[in-house]
């Protein structure tokens, strides 16, 4: 149950960042397309996510990307 949550919040951060650069392709967030892939290899190919994968994702990169986005949120033009 914990892995299927992860992996429909990883589908949702992933359709957030590809609507985000669709809105406003000058957005910068590091990985983004790689971001996006993660996406669709969840939605599209469940066989080829791996548990190594989803973890790998939530230990190094989801906390570099709440950085960032804490930094874009705080930006008074954005």
């Amino acid at each position: 149950m914990l892995r299927r949550a992860v992996e429909r919040n990883i589908g949702i951060i992933g359709e957030a960042v590809s609507k985000i650069l669709k809105d406003n392709p000058e957005i910068e967030i590091s990985n983004a397309r790689a971001i996006i892939a993660t996406r669709n290899r969840v939605i599209h190919d469940y066989a080829a996510v791996t548990d190594d994968v989803m973890w790998k994702i939530v230990i190094n990169d989801l906390p570099k990307l709440k950085i960032e986005v804490d930094t874009l949120l705080a930006e008074p033009d954005k």
